[in-house]
């Protein structure tokens, strides 16, 4: 009887502690405000926010009102901020929960505690100019490339520094993750960090670069081996056909799980040693091309171990955001674990 998991998803919430030091460190006195939204980037947003809390946060970013009104029930007492744009009644949920909100386009609610956000070159959320109210606590707004372009990153850092210079008693947010571990003087008052607390590069590079460390393991396990003659062909289209004899698993993981159809040619680990992902993914299974004949029931990592999710993104054509966000980890499809490691 095997013992592997299907899919099985293990978080590591000291990793996630661990990377929240890193970051509070790197912000240089800057307050660190974790962001959680999407299930905590497909990690859990509850256990992610405890580690991220215990590792120096003070305080919680959500995009939607359900999103925080879980985390309320969860975490009586923590800061919590719904950076998305809410309903006229779903103010009232987020005044009895005590919540903050996030205004940005001009209508302010009151009887909360509010952070105006301005738009500095997003060209998405954000206002013009700032409007005298009150409620307001904090000032923000959002870097566009701050992972990519840094003229354009500073210009915008230049024009929020302008247009909030003089405010006293509000906190002034504006740096991500990217800007956090590339541009000091964006770290004001408070940084809001995403994708780099859970060990997720935002310049799609090697986290380990910037001290950071994966939080997500995947895996699962070939649960049948074949030999595949030449000219002969597996998954839909055949869209890889054997040139000579080759032996081939099957894992039962597919793009229902998070696996996406446009992996195909990534790396996972079979028996501890890489093996390239052939064929179409399918919505429960996929095929890795195999030197020799294993056993049924043999592990296999699809995150872990060095194979990183920025290595999926890059085969992908698309950012480590995505694929941690797509991952299929609460649905009854996969079993999630969270340790402290």
């Amino acid at each position: 009887m095997r013992d592997v998991e299907r899919s099985c998803f293990t978080i590591d919430l000291g990793a996630i502690r661990r990377n929240a030091e890193t970051l509070l460190r790197a912000a240089e006195g800057a307050e660190l405000w974790a962001v959680v939204k999407a299930e905590g980037y497909g990690h859990g947003a509850v256990d992610v926010s405890r580690a991220a809390l215990a590792g120096g946060a003070s305080a919680l970013c959500v995009a939607t009102l359900p999103e925080a009104l879980h985390l309320r029930a969860a975490l009586h007492e923590a800061r919590v901020v719904v950076m998305g744009p809410v309903s006229d009644r779903e103010v009232g949920e987020a005044r009895a929960a005590r919540l903050e909100l996030v205004a940005a386009d001009g209508h302010v609610p009151e009887g909360l505690r509010v952070h105006l956000k301005l738009d500095t070159g997003m060209g998405r959320w954000g206002l013009s100019e700032l409007p005298a109210t009150r409620d307001v606590v904090g000032v923000m707004s959002h870097l566009a490339v701050a992972e990519s372009d840094p003229d354009f990153t500073r210009l915008q850092i230049e024009r929020f520094r302008d247009a909030t210079a003089g405010l006293e008693g509000l906190s002034r947010h504006l740096a991500n993750s990217a800007a956090v571990l590339r541009y000091p003087d964006a770290c004001l008052d408070a940084v809001r960090c995403g994708i780099a607390l859970y060990g997720i590069s935002p310049f799609g590079s090697d986290p380990a670069a910037d001290g950071l460390e994966p939080a997500l393991r995947w895996e699962s396990y070939l649960a049948l081996v074949k030999r595949l003659g030449a000219g002969e062909g597996t998954g839909y289209g055949r869209r890889f056909v054997a040139q000579q004899p080759t032996w081939i698993g099957i894992v039962p993981v597919g793009y229902a799980d998070g696996f996406r159809r446009d992996m195909t040619g990534t790396e996972v680990l079979v028996e501890g040693v890489r093996r390239r992902v052939v064929g179409t993914i399918s919505m429960d299974a996929l095929a890795v091309e195999l030197d020799r004949q294993l056993p049924a029931g043999t592990p296999v990592t699809l995150v872990g171990d060095g194979i990183l999710i920025e290595d999926h993104a890059r085969v992908a054509d698309t950012i480590g955001y995505e694929i941690a966000t797509g991952l299929n980890t609460r649905s009854g499809r996969a079993r999630r674990v969270a340790r402290d490691g």
